[in-house]
């Protein structure tokens, strides 16, 4: 780099970081360090939203002081019109504080039905495959705490159980590959986040989404909302949900033996047997068993429903049971042991 352009990028530097002198944003930038806690080179997923324009601004002052590589990439849905040209409108404000955003497009015929379940894996599967071409191990989304609350009522409504509820961490693998989907934002309020983006960016995509009722999750942000103006403390939902996540962690210890002692998995065939001490536990520990499995053999960034888990659970007691497919995959009987295989591979 000639002395011109570093002469450039050090002025550009010194105006990003002058933000951090705000208090709040001071503050902000502290909780988002402590959450990360690592000097390896990151991504970080973008949508215009003011959630991760704050994530990006946080992160790039981060990549400046500990002098590492940062890469932004936002994935462009094209489920609206006026997508595509959000998406280059946030490229471009990104540009104007030194931030260099990555489009990446979802092609190919959309869905009709669950199409935001759908649109979520298609941009973590896009977001996955940039990460291992750049070598990049960690993925920074920009969920807070607004979200948490959200998506535990939402299994609520479900009927999930303790893991289900429990689910949403600051840190998670991405299926089987190697990378790690962060949440440093997680301990932070939305309107600590709003603060920075009108500060940092003085703009924001509102999506439209956000407010159409049609969606599960803009219905329970309404009602909890709802219930904030009916007096529920977040700081008392926040306990009970740690709470429960310490129970959770007792309940994977005997989740975690169970998989050790009483699975044998035949690599060159991608078959898992099970034992007949698997289904000696508790209902809660056959049930997480059984739901790990599948999700890793079926390869699935998310579980099955426990729905399906719990119909499963209750043919395989069954003396007639022989075959289900469920998760991409086989479960079936041969003689007195279950198996459970990929759909397309081969059997025993």
């Amino acid at each position: 780099m000639n002395q011109k352009s570093l002469s450039a990028q050090n002025k550009t530097h010194k105006q990003i970081l002058s933000f951090l002198k705000n208090r709040k944003i001071s503050k902000v930038y502290s909780e988002f360090v402590s959450s990360l806690n690592t000097r390896e080179n990151l991504a970080v997923a973008v949508s215009g939203g003011p959630d991760s324009l704050a994530l990006a601004y946080l992160a790039k002052c981060y990549s400046i002081k500990n002098k590492i590589t940062v890469k932004f990439f936002l994935v462009d849905h094209k489920l609206r019109a006026e997508s595509t040209k959000e998406a280059t409108s946030v490229k471009k404000l990104l540009q104007k504080v030194g931030i260099t955003c990555k489009v990446l497009s979802w092609k190919g015929k959309k869905p009709s039905r669950n199409i935001q379940s759908l649109a979520r894996e298609a941009r973590y599967s896009l977001l996955a495959k940039e990460c291992s071409k750049n070598n990049i191990k960690h993925l920074l989304l920009g969920h807070h705490s607004n979200d948490l609350f959200e998506n535990f009522l939402i299994r609520v409504v479900r009927g999930s159980g303790l893991n289900g509820l429990v689910s949403f961490n600051k840190s998670v693998k991405y299926k089987d590959k190697d990378l790690n989907i962060l949440r440093p934002l997680l301990n932070l309020e939305k309107n600590d986040l709003i603060n920075i983006s009108k500060i940092v960016f003085k703009f924001f995509v509102k999506d439209p989404s956000n407010i159409n009722e049609d969606y599960k999750r803009t219905r329970i942000r309404n009602l909890l909302y709802s219930l904030e103006k009916e007096g529920l403390d977040l700081k008392k939902l926040e306990l009970t949900i740690n709470n429960l996540k310490d129970s959770d962690k007792s309940i994977k210890f005997y989740v975690d033996r169970n998989l050790k002692k009483n699975v044998v998995f035949l690599k060159r065939k991608n078959i898992y047997i099970l034992s007949y001490n698997f289904f000696d536990q508790s209902h809660e520990i056959v049930f997480r068993s059984l739901t790990s499995l599948i999700q890793k053999l079926g390869k699935k960034y998310y579980p099955v429903r426990g729905k399906s888990i719990n119909e499963l659970m209750k043919k395989i007691n069954e003396k007639s049971f022989t075959k289900v497919t469920l998760g991409n995959c086989y479960v079936e009987r041969v003689n007195e042991t279950i198996l459970i295989s990929q759909e397309n591979s081969h059997k025993v």
